[in-house]
């Protein structure tokens, strides 16, 4: 378990990581599982909601949520989505490749404290559900600590899915456990909800006796927030994470800086109302 005190200096070792599977997700998202290429363990311990610094040496590195659990002791995960020549090239790689590997940054979701004993509502849009889904299967690993869980999941298409057959086959069968997933439009051979994830939200009408997390596209983000909000939910309930603003992960680049705030060490985990406190410039 991490308690995100990590030094800096540790967390600035990259780790020589072995490429031990790679699932392809949708047309330009795969995942891929890593472990140590020295004793095949997974480098560092990590918690919900954190980041590592992904690298492929002579061409670049980039942060990337962490979405496999840290129940999950076997190796660790990292959804990518394709999106430019890192991406492009690490969409390339197969198993048996290498690739370097430091971490973890950031702030956790607070699993252990806020979230414990609490009715937890996952809300994610298309390659969102991925830092989200560390803090879904902990929470699985832990169910006892916590109440009712629903996820509500969308994407454009349903073969913009990510993480869809774990969603279906694994998490919805899950005691006190619903998944509510929708697709933008309607599609042939598509049985499932039709409409967009702010539009669905307020369908299901969940009661407010709840914790929130959202993850995905600011403009879902926003109008997500403005139906909780509608629906009773305090923004104190309501959890969002910022990681795609980090990248040096140290607080020393200055680019995720937003007023007095570092992304990469006052978050990127943040409760909406702290949101509310930076400046327009987020």
């Amino acid at each position: 378990m991490c308690d995100n005190k990590i030094s800096t200096n540790e967390a600035l070792i990259p780790h020589v990581a072995k490429i031990i599977n790679v699932r392809t997700q949708t047309h330009d998202v795969k995942t891929f599982a890593v472990v140590s290429s020295v004793d095949g363990g997974v480098m560092f311990d990590h918690m919900p909601g954190q980041c590592a610094m992904v690298s492929i040496p002579g061409v670049g590195e980039a942060m990337f949520s962490i979405t496999s659990s840290p129940t999950n002791t076997a190796f660790k995960e990292f959804s990518v989505k394709r999106c430019g020549i890192l991406t492009e090239i690490l969409h390339g790689l197969e198993e048996g490749d290498e690739i370097t590997v430091r971490g973890p940054y950031g702030k956790q979701f607070p699993v252990e404290t806020d979230f414990k004993g609490e009715n937890l509502l996952f809300i994610a849009g298309g390659i969102g559900i991925a830092p989200l889904r560390s803090v879904i299967n902990y929470a699985r690993a832990n169910r006892d600590n916590y109440g009712q869980i629903d996820v509500l999941y969308g994407a454009r298409s349903s073969s913009d899915l990510v993480e869809y057959e774990e969603m279906t086959k694994e998490w919805a069968n899950d005691k006190n456990f619903n998944v509510h997933v929708t697709i933008d439009r309607a599609e042939e051979g598509w049985e499932g909800n039709v409409g967009f994830v702010p539009t669905y939200l307020k369908e299901l009408a969940f009661d407010n006796n709840r914790t929130a997390v959202i993850c995905g596209p600011p403009i879902m983000i926003k109008f997500v927030l403005g139906g909780l909000i509608e629906m009773g939910f305090n923004k104190t309930q309501v959890y969002t994470t910022l990681e795609l603003k980090m990248k040096c992960g140290i607080g020393k680049c200055g680019r995720c800086n937003i007023g007095s705030k570092y992304v990469c060490k006052d978050g990127p985990v943040f409760r909406c109302d702290e949101i509310d406190e930076l400046p327009n410039e987020y």
